[in-house]
C-alpha cells in the first residue's frame, strides 16, 4: 500500500470518466480511470518526478460490471505515455498526447483501449 508520506508534494488522484460520444450520447459514469500521478503547477505530468517515484505511478481502469485492472503509467523512450497492467504489450493502452495535456477538471484526455480511441474527462483532482 502507498502511504501519502512517501509521495511527493505533486501527486495527485485524478478521475477520468468516459466522455460522451455517439454510443454514449450522456456519457458513462461507471467507466474510467483513476490515476495517482506527479502533477506540475499547470496540471502536465510531471517527467522528473515520475522518474523518481514511477513505482507511485499508478493506473486503475474500471467499468460497468466490475471489470477492474490495476497497473501503471509508462513512457517509452520516445516520450509515448501509456498504460501497463501486465508483462508485454499486448494490454498496453496508449495515452493520445498525455505529455501535452493538462489534468484539471473539464478537461478531456483520449486513451487507446481495445485499439479504440476513447474520450474522457477529467472529473476531479485532489490530493491523495
Amino acid at each position: 500500500m502507498v502511504k501519502v508520506t512517501d509521495l511527493t508534494a505533486n501527486f495527485r488522484h485524478v478521475r477520468l470518466l468516459r466522455a460522451r460520444d455517439k454510443a454514449h450520447p450522456t456519457g458513462e459514469p461507471s467507466e474510467g480511470y483513476d490515476l495517482l500521478v506527479p502533477l506540475d503547477v499547470n496540471g502536465a505530468l510531471h517527467l522528473d518526478d515520475w522518474k523518481t517515484h514511477r513505482a507511485f505511478c499508478r493506473v486503475r481502469r474500471f467499468a460497468r460490471g466490475g471489470e477492474e485492472r490495476v497497473g501503471r503509467l509508462e513512457r517509452t523512450s520516445e516520450g509515448q505515455w501509456y498504460f501497463d497492467y501486465e508483462e508485454g504489450e499486448d494490454d498496453d493502452e496508449i495515452g493520445f498526447r498525455l505529455g501535452e495535456e493538462q489534468f484539471t477538471p473539464g478537461e478531456y484526455v483520449s486513451v487507446w483501449h481495445d485499439d479504440v480511441m476513447r474520450t474522457y474527462q477529467v472529473q476531479q483532482v485532489e490530493r491523495p
